[in-house]
């Protein structure tokens, strides 16, 4: 199949989604502003989009479930502002853009990531289209969401990442970053998508293996493109990791081994898989463009 039209196909309608739901936000306008500036500021929608596959592997109707996978992306681009923020990762641009408290202040881009964290689990909460989905299987899909977005996982990992900067590299202190601050909520992405499709244990199971191994090589990618990427490409500044002393797998073990771990966990991503139908060939696809993607 063509990944990149498949890509296209679901990013355009999950921001179609988003598009119209923000579109008579009724809180002060300057917050309304900020929120939808950097919702709307050129995001990949990956995460959603392996909702959204999961779902279609285990026999979903992805149209049932485009409001839940959207919610995801509130959280992830709550996650971006936050990070951005001078007492965290500092950063002045985001997808290509000044970030967003450099156009609306710290407090106001505080307020807006407050906003949209809130309102995903609202959305989440709200997001019942017809009965293919159970009441059962939306509160597992949310309890998942809750639970790889709090302190188990991309809170604790952005924690951990920031008590590590200026360390001694350390892999095992790396793993934990990078599986909870990036890889948790990839991986609990795919398996809301799954829970919400009524799916068996064994295909649950698979599900989290191929999540865990694309999350972690998503972040591994990440690392070798802040080192080789270009700025234009990524819409991020390059280089930031080693201005900042952060813990990376190149900093570890080079960038030659770190292309070569990347590429062992996108291959265990797709063999967790392999008892699946062609239903799940977007799966297949999403993992090997995580491996050649440059931006």
């Amino acid at each position: 199949m063509d990944i990149k039209t498949y890509l296209k196909e679901k990013k355009e309608l999950v921001d179609a989604f988003l598009k119209e739901y923000f579109s008579s936000l009724s809180s002060p306008k300057i917050l309304g502003e900020a929120i939808t500036y950097s919702l709307s500021a050129g995001g990949k929608r990956i995460r959603p989009i392996l909702c959204i596959a999961a779902h279609e592997a285990c026999n979903g109707n992805s149209e049932d479930i485009i409001k839940f996978a959207s919610s995801i992306e509130l959280i992830h681009t709550y996650s971006l502002i936050h990070d951005d923020l001078p007492a965290m990762d500092n950063d002045d641009l985001r997808r290509g853009k000044p970030t967003n408290h450099k156009v609306f202040g710290e407090g106001m881009a505080i307020l807006a990531g407050d906003g949209l964290l809130t309102e995903a689990f609202y959305m989440m909460a709200n997001s019942l289209s017809n009965k293919s989905i159970k009441n059962t299987a939306l509160i597992r899909a949310i309890k998942e969401i809750s639970f790889v977005s709090g302190i188990h996982g991309m809170v604790g990992g952005q924690a951990q990442d920031l008590l590590s900067e200026k360390s001694e590299p350390d892999a095992e202190t790396l793993s934990f970053i990078h599986k909870h601050k990036t890889g948790a909520l990839i991986s609990g992405s795919l398996r809301a998508g799954a829970i919400l499709a009524n799916c068996t244990k064994h295909e649950l199971g698979s599900i989290t293996r191929y999540g865990e191994n694309i999350g972690l090589a998503f972040q591994i990618v990440d690392d070798i493109l802040d080192v080789e990427g270009d700025t234009d490409e990524l819409g991020k500044t390059t280089g930031s990791d080693i201005r900042k002393n952060k813990m990376t797998y190149p900093a570890i073990y080079g960038l030659e081994e770190s292309g070569r771990k990347a590429e062992e966990l996108i291959s265990e991503a797709i063999f967790a898989i392999k008892d699946f139908s062609n239903k799940a060939e977007p799966l297949r696809g999403i993992a090997g463009y995580f491996l050649k993607r440059r931006s």
